[in-house]
């Protein structure tokens, strides 16, 4: 199985999973079984001895046990969460045919005992939907494809300068201006090229309440972000009085736009707006503002960069975003960047920098998701093949991304503790569909997924001998993942060439950038 569980002992024997084996379901768990009918394809009627669904409150949260004998199969977690990751064991138990949507029903479920449990509470999988907008029932795959894996979080990169992805009602332009851009680049922006092609798409309020939904039922959380006070240039292309005199269009240029929001009062208020819209629809207590990459050009001069400070902005414009979503209810959720000038209390960091600005929020006592971008930045490069598909960012191999561990060395227990678990970033400059997502993230996210699930004595050998099998789970499952051989001929891009990068000139390059983190 693929995270591997924490302890599994075969026994003599296997259970006969049929379309007429009968299920008892809990308390509490009616949602995990009606998704584990849809999942196997069975009716399972409910009543006598087969299947049994149940909470045991002994066991952690995310913990579960599964129990499969040849008379009966049991299905136990300390919340519907730990049942339902026992589901998806149960799943990766059965022959790969078990997980295609068509085909005969009748499995033999190899009896074993398992007891298994998560080592961190945030495993999650940001998604980047505005640089290539993706359909939602992309997405709703890719939420089961995380799910599957059990990670748990889904963080929606809604919003960039190449476009705006969601509506919101009192800024209809955002959506019929921002939401589309006329061009893209094609392949790494240092050679200039241009597909010529218009691009656009967004959400609905009913469509992200769908997502929310969807996830939900897959005990996945999704954490939205609307990236602020920079990266903005499709809303400010869509409303030009809030920005700092830009009258352009949306970016259609890869890279970071030096084009952001003014700090006047009707920014300040749109910015309330889309927060108070996006709270309405996603229940997550934490809600990501961004706050990366922010050039503070265009503030020179301003009046609030006279009163607190050229360098004073972005804090300060954080600090009063934290306090409007406190005001709902809600944490901030930001890149590292937040960390300069002092993160408002309760913000959760998103550390992607390298692994220092981990060390350093942890430190000054901030809850972090630790993401460094040199192991866990899906769109970097898998090898050093010509034919993979524009290869950017330093070589992130299996072996790499299976070796990450959120939890940076030197840290103190109650450091540690800060540290609520891993992510992997899928960024889509250069995925420009499903099938090129699907490529660049598996199987990397199954080492991942790994990676935050178990423990950190974890073993890459054992991880290689078990992963063709898993393969063929994605095979039925329709995952064009990248082959273990190397890229195949049509995988290649070459009318979009790419911008690879060594290790120590992207350290180097990391070391300058984080110079104005605070050292605690």
């Amino acid at each position: 199985m693929i995270p591997l569980p924490v302890s599994a002992r075969p026994g003599p024997g296997a259970f006969r999973l049929t379309a007429g084996t009968p299920m008892t379901v809990g308390p509490g768990l009616e949602g995990v079984a009606t998704w584990l009918r849809d999942a196997l394809r069975c009716p399972l009627p409910p009543g006598g001895r087969g299947i049994t669904l149940r909470i045991d409150p002994s066991l952690t949260r995310e913990g579960y046990e599964l129990t499969c004998a040849p008379g009966a199969l049991d299905l136990v977690g300390g919340s519907p969460a730990g049942v339902f990751y026992a589901a998806q064991s149960l799943r990766q138990l059965l022959h790969p045919a078990a997980l295609r949507r068509a085909g005969p029903v009748g499995w033999d479920v190899p009896a074993v005992t398992v007891a298994d449990h998560p080592r961190f509470a945030w495993r999650g999988v940001m998604l980047d939907v505005a640089r290539h907008f993706m359909p939602v029932a992309d997405v709703l795959r890719f939420v089961d494809l995380a799910a599957f894996h059990k990670l748990n979080v889904l963080h929606l990169h809604l919003t960039d300068d190449q476009g705006w992805r969601v509506e919101v009602p009192r800024w209809p332009r955002l959506t019929t201006v921002g939401a589309w851009r006329p061009s893209s680049m094609l392949g790494s922006r240092v050679h200039g090229r241009d597909d010529g092609r218009p691009h656009g798409g967004f959400y609905t309020s009913d469509d992200l309440r769908e997502i929310v939904a969807y996830a939900a039922d897959r005990h996945v959380t999704v954490v939205p972000e609307i990236d602020m006070p920079g990266h903005m240039q499709a809303a400010v292309a869509a409303y030009p009085h809030l920005g700092n005199g830009f009258d352009g269009g949306v970016r259609t240029t890869w890279g970071i736009s030096p084009h952001v929001l003014n700090m006047g009062d009707e920014a300040l208020r749109f910015c309330r707006d889309v927060l108070d819209h996006i709270c309405d629809i996603f229940p997550s207590e934490l809600i990501g503002i961004g706050g990366d990459e922010c050039p503070p050009g265009e503030w020179q001069g301003s009046p609030i960069a006279d009163r607190v400070g050229l360098h004073g902005v972005q804090p300060w414009f954080t600090a009063l975003m934290a306090d409007h979503l406190a005001t709902r209810g809600r944490r901030v959720y930001g890149w590292d960047e937040i960390l300069a000038g002092g993160a408002p209390a309760g913000a959760v960091v998103a550390a992607w920098r390298g692994p220092t600005p981990t060390t350093v929020a942890a430190r000054l006592g901030h809850d972090v998701v630790s993401c460094p971008d040199i192991k866990v930045y899906l769109d970097y490069r898998q090898s050093d093949d010509p034919g993979e598909p524009t290869p950017v960012g330093t070589l992130l191999t299996l072996e790499d991304v299976y070796g990450f561990d959120p939890v940076p060395p030197g840290l103190t227990s109650a450091e540690e503790a800060h540290v609520l678990g891993g992510q992997a970033n899928v960024w889509t400059e250069h995925m420009e569909h499903a099938r090129r997502v699907d490529y660049m993230t598996y199987p990397r996210l199954c080492a991942f997924a790994e990676a935050v699930w178990g423990a950190p004595t974890r073993s890459y050998e054992s991880f290689v001998e078990r992963l063709p099998v898993h393969l063929a789970r994605l095979d039925a499952l329709g995952v064009n993942y990248r082959p273990l051989a190397g890229p195949r001929p049509w995988d290649a891009r070459p009318d979009a060439p790419g911008n690879p990068r060594t290790l120590p000139d992207r350290l180097a390059e990391l070391a300058q950038m984080t110079a104005d983190l605070p050292r605690p």
